[in-house]
């Protein structure tokens, strides 16, 4: 009786053990990969079999643990991960890809969509979400945080700079800031940004209206009907 019992309980525990969703875990941080081998191992449903610390250590270990789903941060030294889920999707690979990532700039979230992830979360986003995520993922179903969602609507929408890529509501409010003389410091403090993001919104203006400074950006703004 007892042995049935043990052979019932391993059988069992060995369908858990298969039916969990496995993940391949890919950030530079350290402590970030602890944190979320030890959130996901906590809780039930989910299986860590490795983790990475750039892109093309990810590439290696994912053809060789073929796991369900890859949690891929983006910027890391060893290998962007916009580069690893372009060649994940050439190889055909199994795994859907959801980004975890600080960013959700134009200029990271459309190239990561673009290149076959399956979703996109910011590093902020609660643990039930990043939970829910993972689940949806692994059923091939897309997911967006909400940041991230209405930049891409932003980018379908919005007026395209000739020769470009179209400008996100968030640079046009700062360009049109900057049209009226407002610094860098007061930008930030109208937006509720800080003033690193100002900049950040700035260098990507000057990428797409192919200028230099603030006066050509509001000049090119002005010529090309971006600002009225």
């Amino acid at each position: 009786m007892t042995d049935d019992s043990a052979t019932d309980s391993a059988t069992e525990s060995a369908s858990g053990a298969d039916a969990a969703i496995s993940l391949l875990v890919v950030d530079d941080h350290p402590v970030v990969r602890d944190g979320l081998r030890g959130m996901f191992e906590s809780a039930p449903g989910f299986r860590v079999l490795g983790e990475a610390a750039g892109g093309a250590e990810a590439l290696t270990l994912a053809a060789a643990l073929d796991p369900d789903v890859i949690l891929m941060d983006l910027r890391m030294p060893g290998g962007s991960g916009v580069d690893a889920i372009r060649e994940l999707t050439r190889r055909g690979a199994r795994a859907r890809v959801l980004v975890l990532t600080t960013y959700d700039t134009d200029s990271d979230t459309l190239p990561a969509i673009e290149a076959g992830a399956t979703g996109y979360l910011l590093k902020d986003a609660p643990r039930d979400d990043l939970f829910t995520a993972v689940r949806a993922a692994a059923e091939g179903r897309t997911v967006l945080s909400p940041a991230v969602a209405s930049r891409l609507v932003c980018a379908v929408r919005a007026p395209k700079a000739p020769g470009g890529e179209p400008l996100s509501a968030r640079e046009r409010e700062v360009l049109a800031l900057v049209a009226r003389g407002t610094s860098n410091k007061e930008i930030a403090r109208e937006l509720f940004i800080s003033e690193a993001t100002v900049k950040t919104h700035l260098t990507h203006l000057y990428a797409k209206l192919g200028v230099k400074d603030r006066a050509a950006a509001v000049a090119a703004a002005y010529d090309r009907g971006i600002l009225g």
